[in-house]
């Protein structure tokens, strides 16, 4: 059985983060990058339950690479790397539908969504260039008797599906206990794996970015005297806004 495992490239959660181009274009300067947490998951959960081959795919420019090597060292078996600038969610979907028809695969995994851009729409869009099933959020997963058996949380419990291949899922929070760390073996036997560049496919940009903008700074706690609730109701009310 052959799995796709979509992997993001994604600035470090402690990066100071900074806009360029009139707050239009993300800085990427002095940022240190990683796999996405969630497409970390999805590749530790598909090395675990072992028997697949798994191609980690990315969406993006040569710089992408040295995160496709940290997969391979993870244990993926090859990789594929689509030569093009990520503009939005149905341009990297296409290209990695295309990918997938390519590759002939059974299951694509993504992560339920990049912690840059947050948006969580990739995975759907895969299932909606193939035709095929999607099953987004799963927390945890199983092939049992060539079929997956997928669970996840819904709205005051807990939802199992089970899929036929091939189909589409994202992973979220439990789909593994933890990452897999790469051990000194796999960072060396990576070197030697499979890197493969496309060119990309046509695909119309769907959506333009507007401008960016970061959250206003949080304001200086006050201290409020324990038996002073008249003082802690007013500055709920008045300032805080929350009652």
């Amino acid at each position: 059985m052959k799995a796709l495992v979509c992997i993001g490239h994604v600035p470090d959660t402690t990066s100071k983060i900074k806009f360029t181009n009139n707050n239009t274009k993300f800085d990427s300067t002095d940022i240190q990058y990683i796999i996405g947490p969630y497409e970390e998951l999805a590749l530790t959960r598909l090395l675990e339950i072992g028997g697949l081959h798994i191609t980690v795919v990315n969406v993006g420019q040569k710089e992408t690479e040295t995160t496709l090597r940290k997969a391979l060292a993870m244990g993926a078996n090859d990789a594929v790397r689509v030569d093009a600038e990520p503009t939005d969610a149905m341009f990297v979907a296409k290209q990695i539908a295309e990918v997938f028809k390519i590759g002939n695969y059974d299951l694509v995994v993504t992560g339920k969504e990049s912690i840059d851009y947050n948006g969580g729409q990739v995975d759907g869009m895969i299932a909606g260039f193939l035709d095929i099933d999607s099953v987004s959020g799963a927390s945890k997963f199983e092939i049992i008797n060539d079929k997956a058996v997928i669970e996840r949380e819904i709205d005051g419990g807990r939802e199992i599906i089970e899929a036929k291949f091939p189909f589409v899922t994202s992973a979220g929070k439990g789909f593994a206990h933890e990452p897999k760390i790469p051990n000194m073996r796999g960072i060396m036997m990576a070197r030697r794996k499979k890197l493969k560049i496309m060119p990309a496919f046509e695909q119309e940009q769907a959506t333009k970015t507007g401008t960016f903008y970061l959250p206003d700074a949080k304001p200086k706690c006050k201290m409020v005297q324990a038996d002073n609730v008249q003082e802690l109701v007013t500055l709920l009310h008045e300032e805080a806004k929350i009652i």
